[in-house]
């Protein structure tokens, strides 16, 4: 059994427009010369060369008998499974074979094999198998390994993924599987917005206005692709804006934490690390002022419902000499 796989050629013909024009002069030289050493060498049979000017060539890949059949298995099993026949299903397996599920369960013996495949294809009608990534490995003259990804489809529902390992045995009756392993796929990691998800309730125009003849307010956004927070503030003095910055909130996965960067119009900067326990967050922050001082504090936001929060900022320090703790404010999100 042959399958005949496309592949490119990746050689100096994509590394062309990189040379130099003088080594690009010489190297044509070189290959006009090859071309006229080919066709002086060429056998006068009139048979051409294969032609590669394309970059593209075919690569046959010859598999042996027992690959060949084992792969032909594997793909009556998954079509098997597409039909839903359980008594076909379970003929794939060897008289006492053994099925362990991600969850630990262990099936032994055709005939229990049958009956939950039975089982399964009535509770789950219409359930397809996909077999991805799969890779085979002859053992020995009589055993051969699997592995791949088993990807099941059921409708309305989530498709499940699980990895698994396979052994297939040569019986009289041809490759049986002997056992299958399943694992639950990895999960995939979770992304910089559902990290930042916590942190959803900054979306939106929150003021603060405690002090009289002065007003904080602060508008959150999702950047594009929703992976940082930016958000906004302007202090008004009356209704001149006095002081404004902004501040960029991502996921740090080098950390594995939430960190932020805070500019403001006067000059200064800084970064912060934000921590959460239940309703309230701790920023850890580092400053650089204008003047070149640095300083650092601990901002605490508490959560009290989705309009209202609370911020007090402690242990604030400019350059070792400590300032007062700015007492708590309450903070509310801004009506349309």
């Amino acid at each position: 059994m042959k399958r005949l796989f496309s592949g490119l050629l990746v050689a100096l013909l994509l590394c062309g427009p990189s040379w130099s024009q003088e080594a690009g002069s010489s190297a044509r030289s070189d290959v006009e010369k090859g071309k006229e050493t080919q066709a002086d060498a060429s056998p006068e049979s009139g048979e051409d060369a294969p032609d590669v000017g394309g970059a593209i060539v075919e690569i046959e890949l010859v598999l042996t008998e027992d690959e060949a059949a084992i792969l032909a298995a594997i793909d009556s099993y998954a079509a098997t499974f597409n039909k839903g026949d359980a008594k076909a299903l379970a003929a794939h397996w060897t008289e006492n074979g053994e099925f362990v599920t991600p969850a630990g369960a262990v099936l032994k013996g055709r005939k229990a094999l049958e009956d939950d495949f039975a089982s399964y294809f009535q509770e789950n009608s219409g359930a397809k198998l996909e077999l991805l990534d799969t890779q085979i490995k002859l053992l020995s003259p009589h055993v051969a390994s699997e592995t791949g990804l088993a990807r099941v489809i059921v409708e309305g529902e989530e498709p499940s993924e699980t990895t698994y390992e396979a052994v297939h045995v040569k019986t009289a009756d041809g490759w049986r599987i002997d056992s299958v392993k399943e694992d639950a796929a990895p999960q995939a990691a979770p992304s910089h917005h559902e990290q930042l998800q916590p942190l959803a309730w900054m979306i939106g125009t929150w003021v603060d206005n405690a002090d009289e003849g002065m007003t904080i307010e602060t508008t959150g956004r999702w950047t594009t692709n929703n992976n940082f927070i930016v958000r906004t503030f302007r202090v008004f003095i009356q209704d001149r804006v006095d002081f404004e910055g902004t501040q960029v909130i991502g996921w740090d996965a080098s950390a594995g934490a939430i960190r932020s960067w805070t500019f403001d119009s006067d000059g200064g900067f800084g970064v912060g690390r934000w921590a959460t326990q239940g309703s309230r967050w701790t920023v850890q922050s580092l400053n650089v002022l204008p003047d070149g001082r640095r300083g650092s504090s601990t901002n605490i936001f508490d959560l009290l419902d989705e309009n209202t929060i609370e911020f007090k900022s402690i242990g604030r320090q400019v350059d070792g000499e400590l300032l007062p703790s700015i007492d708590t404010l309450t903070i509310v999100r801004a009506t349309e």
